[in-house]
């Protein structure tokens, strides 16, 4: 086994790894919800819009139901001076008489209007009923979706787990100072740091050696560090 197999392997490792990580972050899913929070997001935006103009009507109806109580109070009060006999003026009874009347017609006016704010706020309770039934579709969705992401995790971590255990037990056959490098070449090169050297070809960036590189390499001692002049990769051969 030449020096180079052990760090290959650990290398076969990380690169397993990191592609695990990448759909651990990537999972279908979590677009998913993202589409899901979003459609959340507009959903309570025209929400608070709907229950403002809800809202609205409610308070406007509330003042002229306060207000009709009001008329009708008075108009009681009047009709109770009239028929208590303190008042025996013609004049005085004619004038409390029609200030009844004119009370009556105002608040038959008003709860017109209250029947007129009613029918406004039938399309939007329904409105409001629609919208509810759609965010309890939208929860369920998301509530969903996150179950199918934390199962995934799961799944993918005692992968992550076993890739890492593994590596562990590789890095221990791989020579300090090569590893040191391997690790600083990682960092740098996208995660891959070391490829082998096949036919003239680098199996890193895949793009062949020059003549005269490939054959000053054969010159080489085998245990040599070599670097791609392509990519900078180490070159196992």
């Amino acid at each position: 086994m030449s020096r180079w197999d052990p760090l290959l392997a650990v290398q076969e490792q990380d690169t397993t790894a990191d592609q695990l990580e990448h759909r651990r972050r990537t999972l279908p899913a979590r677009a998913s919800l993202e589409r899901v929070m979003e459609e959340l997001a507009e959903h309570e935006r025209v929400l608070a819009e709907v229950e403002a103009r809800r809202h609205a009507l409610a308070r406007a109806q509330q003042r002229l139901e306060d207000e009709v109580t009001a008329l009708r109070e008075k108009a009681a009060e009047h009709e109770r001076t009239l028929y208590s006999g303190s008042v025996t003026n013609p004049r005085e009874l004619q004038a409390l008489q029609d200030e009844i009347a004119a009370l009556e017609r105002r608040a038959s006016t008003l709860e017109d209007e209250v029947l007129e704010l009613m029918e406004q706020a039938e399309p939007i309770d329904a409105e409001l009923s629609a919208l509810a039934r759609t965010r309890a579709e939208l929860d369920g969705r998301a509530e969903s979706l996150r179950a199918e992401i934390a199962e995934a995790e799961v799944e993918i971590d005692e992968a992550l787990q076993g890739v890492r255990d593994r590596r562990a037990e590789l890095v221990e056959s791989v020579e300090p100072d090569l590893l040191a490098e391997y690790e600083r070449l990682r960092a740098n090169l996208g995660g891959i740091a070391i490829a082998p050297l096949v036919n003239g070809h680098c199996g890193g960036c895949h793009l062949a050696l020059s003549a005269v590189e490939v054959d000053r390499i054969k010159r080489l001692p085998s245990d040599e560090l070599v670097y791609c002049e392509e990519c900078g990769r180490l070159l196992a051969r």
